[in-house]
């Protein structure tokens, strides 16, 4: 993160490509902060994470790309997206 960073500083210039990935970046400082300070890694952040790399996918990808292609990223986004919600929603019974 702190190489990416530098690069950014040496292009004095921010894309919305390098905000998407400073993003990634930090859920996965935050999943580590979750995992020293319990001793367990929250299922549910790796999913967010997983979500978060796929909708940079589709940012990035642009208007050329294949229809069918966004319909399957955006689809594995749901089933991702109801996954953390049954999670949550089975965490919440206990």
């Amino acid at each position: 993160m702190i190489q990416e960073i530098m690069v950014l500083i040496d292009q004095r210039r921010v894309e919305l490509k390098d905000l998407l990935l400073m993003f990634i970046y930090a859920e996965v400082l935050g999943m580590l902060g979750a995992f020293y300070s319990s001793h367990r890694i929250p299922i549910t952040i790796p999913l967010i994470i997983a979500m978060t790399a796929l909708s940079r996918l589709i940012i990035l990808q642009g208007k050329d790309g294949d229809p069918t292609i966004l319909l399957y990223e955006s689809g594995s986004i749901l089933l991702i997206a109801i996954a953390c919600w049954v999670i949550s929603n089975l965490h919440d019974r206990d």
